[in-house]
């Protein structure tokens, strides 16, 4: 009767303890475990993930020396950030196979986390994350999902477009686009909040350097796929920032480039129909998140420059709009040829972070 007891005690104690995924029967583990958490606008199917948008993250937290990612690229042109321990950094280039990646291995006995993090954007296709394998370790439990949200609106400059050529260029080999070192992804680690980065090189709000505008990108879930929504409801930021504008204000004075034709005819906009445009884009921001405080941005480019019509605009726009929680950041023109750099973006992440701490903007 005594040993009866003590089976079932032990039953009863097993059944309590938090779980962490045993991996002495299977070192695989998919993507939809519990142990594994992944931010970003992401397609979830029953035995992989989907990946489009810059900065989308894998975390998981693990106890032994190495692990593994099974990953496939649509055309081995992303790369992605591995951050092990929230320190050390190297990246990995996705083949259009699909394959096994080792993320860590030969660290010390423990505990360890790892983080996946993309880091160029999503016109370079879509990475499938199928799951992971540890060898001779276990998934870990991972704190409480950050209370925190932050979301970016951009262009270039919020995606890291060449934030890491050297050559003292612009080059556009997705290899130099690094949204880890962004001032998006700099404040949202700053504020522990997760990041979400829907975002895409040379688009504007009434014109982009392509066909695609931000108002007709913002909704989806898959950028390439019109018919892809995000669900909005899903996910609620505290503070949502755009930083847009910056390639209207070098389209709108090429008449002759195909997107001006197509969106503008023969006649640019004036300054009225621009703070329209903005207002609008703003208003569709407020309707699906109606108590985040929005931040209407633009800089360090050369829209911020002096002279630059472009910051009265949002300053109008915002004005008209009336709404407390909606607020104007201008970073100063760094007066620099090409795209910012990490040390630009160091500075802009540091304005930003002050701005958001002296308006209360996360209360929890």
């Amino acid at each position: 009767m005594m040993r009866i007891l003590h089976l079932l005690f032990i039953l009863v104690v097993s059944s309590c303890t938090p779980a962490a995924t045993s991996l002495q029967q299977s070192d695989f583990v998919l993507p939809s475990d519990e142990n594994i958490r992944i931010t970003g606008r992401v397609l979830r199917t029953a035995d992989s993930v989907e990946i489009y948008w810059s900065g989308t993250s894998v975390l998981m937290r693990f106890s032994g020396q190495e692990v593994k990612a099974i990953m496939k690229d649509a055309h081995g042109k992303n790369y992605f950030n591995v951050v092990i321990d929230g320190d050390s950094i190297r990246h990995i280039s996705v083949d259009s196979v699909r394959k096994h990646y080792t993320l860590a291995s030969g660290l010390p006995p423990g505990e360890h986390t790892v983080e996946l993090i993309k880091r160029n954007e999503w016109d370079k296709g879509s990475t499938w994350f199928y799951g992971i394998e540890l060898s001779e370790a276990e998934l870990l439990p991972l704190p409480a999902p950050n209370k925190r949200v932050i979301e970016f609106y951009g262009n270039s400059i919020t995606a890291g477009y060449a934030i890491d050529d050297t050559t003292g260029g612009d080059s556009p080999d997705s290899l130099n686009t690094n949204n880890y070192y962004t001032y998006a992804a700099r404040a949202a680690r700053h504020f522990n909040a997760d990041l979400y980065c829907t975002v895409k090189s040379g688009i504007g709000i009434t014109v982009s350097w392509f066909p695609l505008i931000m108002p007709e990108l913002y909704d989806r879930l898959n950028p390439e796929d019109p018919d892809s929504k995000w669900n909005f409801n899903s996910v609620t930021p505290q503070v949502v920032v755009i930083n847009l504008l910056q390639n209207d204000s070098w389209l709108v004075n090429m008449p002759d480039h195909p997107s001006f034709k197509a969106r503008f005819g023969n006649k640019a906009p004036d300054g009225k129909q621009i703070i329209s445009a903005y207002k609008s884009f703003v208003k569709k921001i407020r309707d699906v998140y109606p108590s985040a405080n929005i931040i209407c941005a633009l800089g360090s480019m050369d829209a911020t420059k002096a002279g630059s019509p472009w910051p009265g605009y949002v300053e109008t726009a915002v004005k008209e709009l009336n709404d407390k929680k909606i607020h104007t950041i201008f970073f100063p023109y760094t007066n620099k040829p090409g795209h910012p750099r990490r040390d630009d973006n160091k500075k802009m992440a540091e304005q930003l972070i002050r701005f958001i701490e002296e308006r209360a903007m996360f209360q929890d």
